[in-house]
Order: structure tokens, then sequence, then C-alpha cells
């Protein structure tokens, strides 16, 4: 098993962590030109938004297919492809002549960008000793939002200095040269064990996840937390490029280096889990995520800046400890309850918008902030329960047979 402080962990961390970054550069790439494919497609708020919650829906439903396929095929040869493919589809996505085909081909590109985040976890589960596994998920976790930045960069900056067909032309060729750096890195599975791919064993195992509560809860609270998280983002763009701030794609491309304060929350997510309990992280991660969405309440630039960075921080660290926390408490078939978890995930972010576009019509951003106070609530509370759950079992696992009867 990889252990900490070794090649090994250093070459497998640094691919996954590349390979990741390679993943949601892609994905984020529209999120800062919301405002301008809006006036360019002539679109509605909502509409716009679905260049990035479309792919984010077909990401979702890909990880019921890729999880169990890798419990059977393998790990790692399934991560290289889907990456390769992805990359591939940037080159082609500048050709679309309509929004509609920029929608199939982004639809399509969600398919095969969903192969490495559904196996990742559950490669290092299979090869990393529980610290290095620790260890490696939030250094990967905070890769994800570190590819979110640089994608949104790109999106931004290469739009308003030439167009954004340009944007895709440049991501996709430094993807596929980031593809070949993951494929020399990546060291072959050495531990993993093969299961026949039986379509009624992955609906059993799916069906077994689904019946744990402790795996549930996890589901429940990843899912809703980037139901709000993600289309904060996506509703603050428009915000702030319209009056009095009026930003550009550049520079909406830059509010998304807010996530920074997310790859440090991912990074340190493993060491205060150690010390303080998972379901304490999560309830923390998400009360902090209130903290910041109350800030942006302040309509000037640095304060709303500075809710981003809250939130940001709270956000990672909750979701890197949920994706320990279901690798941890899988009873099986770990891969299948990782990708549940992410499918939970990318369909919360893909269906947030139609959620708070509702507030946003109704009173802007005053309306965004108070449709997300109501859904982090109740993640809060979901988070609380587990914490209660552990201690009850703590407390009866030392009680004697009188005092637990």
């Amino acid at each position: 098993m990889i252990q900490t402080g070794t090649t090994a962990f250093t070459r497998a961390t640094l691919a996954l962590c590349l390979g990741s970054f390679i993943v949601f550069a892609n994905l984020y790439i529209t999120q800062p030109l919301f405002p301008l494919l809006r006036t360019q497609f002539e679109l509605t708020d909502l509409q716009a938004t679905w260049s990035l919650a479309l792919p984010m829906l077909t990401l979702g439903l890909s990880l019921l297919v890729y999880g169990p396929l890798s419990d059977a095929l393998g790990r790692r040869r399934i991560m290289l492809l889907t990456l390769f493919g992805s990359s591939v589809l940037s080159l082609l996505l500048p050709l679309t002549q309509s929004y509609d085909s920029l929608l199939a081909l982004r639809m399509l590109q969600g398919l095969l960008l969903g192969g490495l985040p559904a196996i990742a976890i559950a490669y290092m589960g299979d090869e990393f000793e529980r610290p290095a596994l620790l260890l490696a998920v939030g250094l990967y976790i905070s890769a994800n939002s570190l590819g979110g930045i640089s994608g949104r960069l790109v999106g931004g900056f290469v739009t308003d200095w030439l167009d954004w067909y340009s944007a895709f032309y440049l991501l996709g060729v430094l993807s596929l040269l980031g593809v070949a750096l993951v494929a020399w890195l990546l060291p072959p599975s050495q531990h993993f064990q093969p299961r026949p791919l039986r379509p009624k064993t992955m609906a059993t195992d799916l069906a077994g996840h689904l019946r744990n509560p402790l795996l549930v809860t996890a589901y429940l609270i990843g899912g809703l937390n980037f139901f709000i998280f993600s289309n904060q983002y996506s509703y603050i763009t428009y915000v702030l490029s319209d009056a009095p701030f009026e930003l550009a794609p550049s520079w909406l491309g830059m509010l998304f280096l807010t996530y920074l304060s997310g790859s440090l929350g991912s990074a340190v997510s493993g060491k205060l889990s150690q010390r303080f309990g998972q379901p304490d992280c999560m309830l923390a991660g998400v009360l902090i995520m209130m903290l910041g969405s109350l800030l942006t309440l302040y309509q000037a630039l640095p304060t709303i800046v500075l809710g981003l960075l809250v939130s940001s921080f709270g956000f990672f660290i909750c979701h890197s400890v949920c994706s320990a926390w279901v690798n941890r408490n899988a009873e099986h078939a770990r891969a299948s309850a990782s990708s549940l978890y992410l499918v939970c995930y990318y369909l919360g972010a893909a269906s947030g918008g139609f959620y708070l576009d509702r507030f946003w019509q109704a009173q802007g951003w005053n309306g965004v902030v108070l449709g997300s106070l109501l859904i982090l609530a109740l993640t809060a509370a979901l988070a609380f329960s587990l914490r209660y759950r552990l201690r009850r079992a703590a407390d009866l696992s030392t009680a004697t047979p009188a005092q637990a009867g």
C-alpha cells in the first residue's frame, strides 16, 4: 500500500490532481461567460447557465456507469481514455454554429469528464494506506478548485483578448498535454481486485449504499451544498456584470480566484477531521458557508469577494470530509459508493439554478441569499444528525449491558 512521503505517493497524487485540474478547467470554462452568452445568443439568465448546468447533469449521470465499470475493468485505463476524449471535445466546441449545438457537445463532454471523478478516490482507496488516503483526498479536491479557477480565468481573459472560441482551443491543447503527463505519472494498480460486470450486481450495490444512512446523509449534505454553492457563483456574475459594477469577462473570471480559499480548506480538511471528527468538520463547513453568504448582502465589491472567500473555504472543507467519509463508511464496492456521492453532488449543482432562479426573479441577489440560507440550514441539521448518531453509537459501545438496555 502507498504510504505518505514515498515516490509512489508523490507520483500518484500529482497525477490524480493534474487529471482533476483538467476535468474542472474544461467543465467551468463557460461560467464567467454567462453574461456574454446571454447577449450573443439572446438568452434568459437561466438559459445562459445551461452551458454549465447541462454538462454537470450528464457528468453526474455518467458516474452511475463509470464507478461500477471500473470495479470490473480497472481504474487507470478508464480515467485516461475519458480525459483524452473530453480534451478533444474542447477543440471541437468552437466549431459549433448555434447555442443548441454548443449545448449538445457540452453534454457529451460532461459524459466524458465524469470518468476521472468517478474513479479517482476509489483508486486511492485501493492503493493508499488510510493516513495517506486522507491526505491525498484533501490534495485531490484542492486540485478540483484550482482547475475550476484556471478554466474560468482562461475563459474570461482569452475571451477579452481574442474571443470565446480561442479560449476553447487553448484549453483543449493544454488539456491534451496534461493527459500525456498523467499517463506517465500514474502508477498501475497493484491492489485492485476485479469483479465481474453484472448489471444486477451493480444495481444491488447501489441499493445497498442507499440503505446505509451514514452514506445517504453524506450524499444529501454534499449534493445540497453544491446545489447552492455553484449557483451562487452563477448569479453573482450577473450582479457584477450589470450596473454599478459592469465587470468584463476577464474580471468575472478573476472573481473565481476566491476558490483559492477552498483549495486551502481542502488541503487542511484531512488534519482537521482527524483532530475534531468528520461530522464536526462538516457542520463547521456549512456554518462557514452561511456566514459567507450573509457577507455578500453588503453590495460593495470587497465585501462580496470576502463573502465568496469565506463560503469557498467552508464549502470545500465540508466537501472533502464528505468524500472521505463515504469511502470510509462504504461496506462494499467503494467506487460505486463514491460515484453515487458525486451523482448527488453534480445533480445538485445542475438543478440548483432552477431553485435559485425563482428567488433571483423575485428579489434579486437578496433573494438568492435567502434561498441559500434555507437549504444550508437543512444541511447543517443533517451534519448535526451524523454527529449525534456517532456519539450515540460511541456511548452505547462503552455502556454496560444493563446501561445499554
